[in-house]
């Protein structure tokens, strides 16, 4: 499933086939990227784009990053691992 609805942003989740092969490369499953979604901690870049990041205790490459971009879905781009928040 590479597509749902999300009760966070109230808009449809979409997943880039580019994001589905980061998430088989960094064993990163579908229950996990809907939680980074959820729960996770948002930072704007600007009004369209933003990173979705989050620590997972059972996981030893923290941050688990989703960037995204919002319109009248949320596309995931990609998924990432080893994230730092950039200061500004």
């Amino acid at each position: 499933m590479n597509i749902w609805e999300s009760h966070r942003f109230g808009k449809r989740i979409h997943l880039t086939y580019h994001a589905l092969r980061r998430m088989e490369e960094r064993r990163i499953s579908l229950d996990m990227v809907q939680d980074l979604i959820e729960k996770g901690t948002l930072i704007h870049k600007d009004e369209k784009y933003c990173w979705i990041f989050k620590s997972y205790s059972h996981r030893d490459d923290n941050l688990v990053c989703a960037a995204v971009i919002r319109g009248s879905a949320v596309v995931i781009k990609t998924l990432m691992t080893h994230w730092q928040e950039q200061p500004e």
